[in-house]
């Protein structure tokens, strides 16, 4: 990770055409590649295909890179521009955690983009969490279910990352909140690090392979939340465990010749409706982590 005080003076605001460039670049780099149980170039799913996570992509651009908004507007905007763009549910987690980043971007402060982000989800407001839990209900992503505290259904009666914190232990986007989006910074950005680096300077991997072996690393090392949610641990666990037993397939990188045993898996993953969709929110919001911190340090 770069040393923010050696980084620290040089750490400006980028423009807004940058940051929707840069995400626009992450969505479109997630659909590339072959993710096993998740809509991709190579394969449809779940009644959605590329072209509703491309109009997503499209519609939420715009807004995650507006200066001026609110963390709760920006979310609650994106998030409705999606919806009537795809007319399903494609990018809710993506917004969620990208626009943590986008926004620590705009930020004028002298810091690394993780110390901003760490600024701008410790200051989220009851406002914030209104416009999000709005933004949530208005996607109405499977398995929701209901809690005593901070429930979905009803705007939270407590600033956002509150509510983030008792969500936390059954949800690993809102883990991120409180930690800060520590998973993408401390872990996922070093291991896209060295997959890129893993062939060499000769022989580097493609970009959607890369994509692909950041995604299936994931999926083996973290129960996927939206499967959790839908299907219960012990099926989140199973999915995670096929991904571990599926490793001669993709590492140390994916390639061609990996393609049939990760459709294959693909195949058994969508026949039984199991999408780890919240796998593939953070392969998006590291590849735009990496594209942001290429312009202002991490």
């Amino acid at each position: 990770m770069t040393d923010p005080a050696a980084d620290a003076t040089r750490c400006e605001p980028l423009a807004p055409a940058e940051i929707k460039t840069a995400f626009l670049s992450a969505c479109r780099a997630e659909l590339a590649a072959l993710k096993p149980g998740n809509v991709h170039v190579h394969a449809a799913g779940h009644g959605m295909d590329v072209a509703h996570f491309e109009a997503a992509a499209q519609a939420a651009a715009p807004v995650i890179a507006r200066p001026g908004l609110s963390f709760g507007q920006r979310v609650e905007m994106a998030v409705g521009e999606s919806l009537a763009a795809a007319g399903c549910n494609t990018n809710l987690g993506i917004i969620l955690l990208c626009a943590p980043l986008a926004t620590a971007a705009l930020l004028p402060a002298p810091a690394p983009l993780h110390k901003r982000v760490g600024a701008v989800l410790s200051h989220l407001s009851q406002e914030d969490g209104d416009r999000v839990y709005a933004a949530i209900r208005a996607a109405n992503p499977g398995g929701l279910g209901t809690t005593d505290a901070a429930d979905v259904a009803r705007s939270p009666d407590i600033a956002l990352l509150d509510a983030m914190a008792l969500a936390a232990p059954r949800d690993r986007i809102a883990a991120n909140y409180v930690s800060g989006l520590r998973d993408i910074f401390e872990d996922h950005l070093p291991l896209l690090t060295r997959i890129r680096s893993s062939g060499g300077d000769t022989s580097p991997p493609a970009p959607a392979d890369a994509t692909a072996t950041l995604y299936m690393s994931l999926l083996s090392r973290f129960p996927d939340s939206h499967i959790r949610r839908k299907f219960g641990m012990e099926t989140a666990a199973h999915v995670q465990r096929l991904a571990g037993a599926a490793r001669p397939s993709w590492h140390p990188v994916v390639s061609p010749a990996s393609y049939p045993a990760l459709l294959a898996l693909d195949a058994l993953l969508k026949s039984n409706g199991w999408n780890p969709g919240t796998t593939a929110d953070f392969v998006v919001a590291t590849l735009f982590a990496e594209s942001l911190s290429r312009q202002t340090p991490y």
